[in-house]
């Protein structure tokens, strides 16, 4: 029976990831072993992008990057669907950009 991944705070883990993840040896183990917070970073890193190729190399880079032994998305913004956490004046000025 395959270890099930776990989820962040706020987003489910998208079924692209999950496939991904559980088709390397050993990253399940790298995921599970994240906070809940991390591991939300990383989903919402995947799913913000509105180009799909875009979210194809995310997927790709979380398995690669957590076999580096990164913990979060580098240069991320962080995940602005939190509803614990106010979004920073930082994020707000990024995301008008957008």
């Amino acid at each position: 029976m395959r270890e099930a991944l776990l989820s962040g705070t706020v987003h489910r883990i998208p079924k692209d990831l999950n496939e991904v993840i559980l088709g390397e040896s050993g990253v399940v183990t790298l995921w599970n072993n994240l906070t809940p917070l991390a591991r939300n970073e990383w989903i919402c890193w995947v799913t913000f992008p509105k180009k799909e190729e875009t979210r194809k190399e995310h997927v790709k880079r979380v398995v690669a990057e957590l076999k580096e032994g990164k913990k979060r998305p580098c240069c991320w913004i962080g995940c602005i669907h939190r509803k614990d956490k106010a979004v920073s004046p930082s994020v707000k000025a990024i995301l008008k950009l957008r």
